[in-house]
C-alpha cells in the first residue's frame, strides 16, 4: 500500500515537481544555516547553547543556525512572533477581528501582509539582541566596532526575511505549511548528530535505558497520532426541500471537530514568549530571574500554562463557532435536537471547550515530558528520542503534509 502510493507519487508530474521544489527549498536553508556571521566564537557559542536550556531549545528550532550564529540564526522566530502579537490584537480591536475573520481570503492575504511588514523590526531587534547577549556573555571575538555591530544586525535581519520568503515560495508552489516544513526539516537536520552522540556515549550498564526510551519514544509516536487524528463528530441532518418536480436534502452528515485543531501552533507560540524573559535575563545579568527561570520545575509549570493558553487561544482565533452555526442555517442543516442559530452556537462552542481541555492538557505534557523524564532518570543523552515538542512536531507535520499529498492524488483522479 505504501509502495503503491510512493509509485504514484512519484509517476504523478505535479506533485513530483513540488516535493522536489520543497526539497531544494531545504538545500538552500542548509546551506544558509553553515554560513556564519563574522566576529564570533563558533566552539564558545555552541557550549553555552548546549548549557542553557531556553536557547538550546530554540536551538533545535533553527535546526542548529543559531548556535552557528549563522545568517538564518533566528530561523523564522521573528515572523511567528509578529504572528503571535497581530493574533492577540484581533482581541482588542475590531479591525483587525474583522479583518482576520469576515473579509474572507483578501482579509487573509492582507493580514499576512502586516505580519512580513512587523517581522522585520522584530527581526532588527532581536537580531541587536542576540548580539549583545553574546557580548556580554564574552563569546565574541575581540571588540565589535558600531558599524560591524550594524551590518551584523542588518545581516541576521535579511537572513530571517529570506527565511520568511522561503516559508512563503513552500506554501505556494510546494505542498504544505511553509513555515511548518522549515521547522520539520532544521529538527530533521540534527537528528542524525544525536543518534551518532547517543552512539559515541553507549554504555552496557545502562543498556535497559535504550530499551525503555526507544519504547517510549514509539509510545509518544503512538499517542501523537491518535490525539492529532481524533474527532468528536456533531451529528447534522438537513431539511428536505422541494425545488420544481425534485426534491433535495434529507441527508444525515456529522461535523468534524478535532481533539487538537491548533496543531503544533501553541507550541511554537509557547517557545517563543518562554525565550523572551530568558534572553533578558542572561543578556541584563539578572541572576535572580536567570535562576528562577533554570529551575526545571518552575520552566515546566511556565511551558505548560503557556501551551494550555495559547490552545485555546489560537483555537478561539481560527474556528468561529458562530460561522459554522451560520453556514449550517444557510443551507438548511440543523444539530438533532437543537434550535437553529444561537442555540446551535453555544452548543458547538460547549462541546469545542470539552475537547480543547483533552487537547490542551496532551499538548502540555508532550511539551514537559522531557523534563518529567530528566527529572526520573537523571539521563539526558535521550532526550532527542523523546523530545516532546520536537517529536509533537515531525509527527504533525509529516501526517499534515501526507493529508495534504493525499488530498492532491485524489483530485487528479477526479480530474481523470
Amino acid at each position: 500500500m505504501i509502495f503503491d502510493k510512493l509509485i504514484e507519487i512519484i509517476k504523478t508530474k505535479e506533485i513530483r515537481n513540488k516535493i522536489l521544489f520543497v526539497l531544494g527549498v531545504f538545500l538552500v536553508f542548509r546551506m544558509m544555516a553553515n554560513i556564519p556571521v563574522l566576529g564570533v566564537d563558533v566552539i564558545k557559542i555552541s557550549n553555552f547553547f548546549a548549557s542553557n536550556q531556553y536557547f538550546g531549545l530554540l536551538n533545535v528550532f533553527t535546526g542548529g543556525a543559531l548556535d552557528r550564529m549563522s545568517l538564518v540564526m533566528l530561523g523564522l522566530g521573528p515572523y511567528i512572533t509578529a504572528t503571535i502579537i497581530l493574533q492577540l490584537l484581533t482581541l482588542i480591536f475590531p479591525q483587525f477581528e474583522k479583518l482576520y475573520k469576515e473579509e474572507g481570503e483578501q482579509g487573509r492575504q492582507k493580514f499576512n501582509q502586516y505580519c512580513r511588514i512587523a517581522a522585520a523590526p522584530l527581526a532588527m531587534i532581536q537580531g541587536y539582541a542576540m548580539i549583545m547577549l553574546l557580548k556580554s556573555q564574552d563569546l565574541l571575538v575581540g571588540d565589535l566596532s558600531f558599524l560591524t555591530i550594524v551590518i551584523s544586525t542588518l545581516t541576521i535581519t535579511a537572513g530571517s526575511m529570506i527565511m520568511m520568503w522561503l516559508g512563503e515560495l513552500i506554501s505556494e508552489k510546494g505542498i504544505g505549511n511553509g513555515v511548518s516544513l522549515l521547522i520539520f526539516a532544521g529538527i530533521v537536520c540534527d537528528f542524525p548528530s544525536n543518534v551518532r552522540m547517543l552512539g559515541a556515549s553507549f554504555v552496557e550498564s545502562q543498556i535497559i535505558y535504550y530499551i525503555l526510551f526507544f519504547l517510549a519514544a514509539l509510545l509518544v509516536i503512538l499517542l501523537v497520532v491518535f490525539v492529532n487524528e481524533g474527532r468528536r463528530n456533531i451529528p447534522v441532518s438537513y431539511a428536505k426541500r422541494v425545488r420544481g418536480n425534485k426534491m433535495y436534502g434529507g441527508a444525515s452528515t456529522f461535523l468534524p471537530l478535532n481533539i487538537n485543531p491548533a496543531g503544533v501552533i501553541p507550541l511554537i507560540f509557547a517557545i517563543s514568549l518562554l525565550m523572551i524573559p530568558g534572553m533578558l535575563a542572561s543578556a541584563f545579568h539578572w541572576t535572580m530571574l536567570n535562576n528562577i527561570l533554570q529551575n526545571q520545575l518552575v520552566y515546566g509549570i511556565l511551558y505548560f500554562a503557556l501551551v494550555f493558553i495559547f490552545t485555546f487561544f489560537y483555537t478561539a482565533v481560527t474556528f468561529d463557532p458562530k460561522n459554522i452555526a451560520t453556514n449550517l442555517q444557510k443551507t438548511g442543516g440543523f444539530v438533532p435536537g437543537i434550535r437553529p442559530g444561537e442555540a446551535t452556537t453555544l452548543f458547538i462552542r460547549n462541546i469545542l471547550n470539552r475537547i480543547l481541555v483533552i487537547g490542551a492538557v496532551f499538548l502540555g505534557l508532550i511539551a514537559i515530558l522531557p523534563s518529567i523524564i530528566q527529572g526520573l532518570t537523571d539521563v539526558k543523552q535521550f532526550q532527542f528520542l523523546i523530545g516532546g515538542t520536537s517529536l509533537l512536531i515531525l509527527v504533525s507535520v509529516a501526517l499534515e503534509t501526507m493529508k495534504q499529498i493525499d488530498a492532491q492524488l485524489e483530485m487528479m483522479h477526479y480530474e481523470i
